[in-house]
């Protein structure tokens, strides 16, 4: 069976929009394109590729494959000959064109075809961006793999990596390194329940009692 990675760029507040340059994607007034950039330096880079990995095909969101199949079928560096050589599966409807070679169209639900997509052949589905469809995925339970390549910045708006979907579970930890200009790249696996706990030493008092009460009413509105 086959694993579900993302390796996405993030601010420090979780933006994920635009990062390769000003004019990728603007929606919502979105100024900042191209933050990468200035800190995407070659050590970065071959984090990124770490990140990466091997042998994978692509899982994209319908924005992401028209910024992708805009640029990369005209690219014959490394990353380009790869990316036009592999599998791209597209969460996307009929009115986009998959005019990428070896583009393949999801059909109904996305994540009953990705599920399902999930089960076919051994190599890894890889997410790039595609924030919408990581959202989806989160919430369906599929994702196995995240990778966060995290800049030294905050956006304060945009796209952002996770929302209210995402179904709650813990991650383990399993790499970390750091970039000299300071881009910290993390692997987490997906583990199990959240789990919880407290630091309480005492019983609560009456005081404590008479908070809970009172915040329990002003979440009734």
């Amino acid at each position: 069976m086959r694993k579900i990675r993302t390796a996405s760029f993030v601010s420090l507040d979780g933006v994920m929009q635009a990062p390769g340059g000003p004019d990728e994607d603007t929606t919502g007034g979105f100024a900042f394109g191209g933050w990468v950039w200035p800190h995407f330096d070659e050590a970065a880079g071959g984090l990124m590729g770490d990140a990466m990995g091997e042998e994978y095909d692509l899982l994209l969101g319908r924005r992401t494959y028209e910024i992708f199949a805009a640029y990369w079928p005209h690219m014959d560096d490394e990353i380009g000959r790869t990316f036009n050589s592999i599998a791209k599966y597209v969460a996307a409807g009929p009115e986009t064109p998959l005019t990428w070679a070896n583009s393949h169209r999801l059909e109904g639900d996305v994540a009953r075809a990705v599920a399902e997509l999930k089960q076919e052949g051994d190599r890894d589905l890889l997410i790039q961006g595609s924030s919408a469809l990581i959202h989806t995925l989160l919430g369906a339970d599929l994702i196995d793999e995240m990778v966060t390549l995290t800049f030294p910045i905050i956006l304060g708006r945009g796209k952002r990596l996770f929302d209210a979907q995402s179904n709650p579970r813990a991650w383990t930890l399993e790499k970390s390194k750091t970039s000299s200009t300071g881009v910290v790249v993390s692997t987490y696996r997906r583990g199990g329940e959240v789990p919880t706990g407290s630091f309480a030493a005492i019983e609560p008092g009456p005081a404590e009692l008479a908070r809970r009460e009172r915040w329990a009413r002003e979440d009734k509105g």
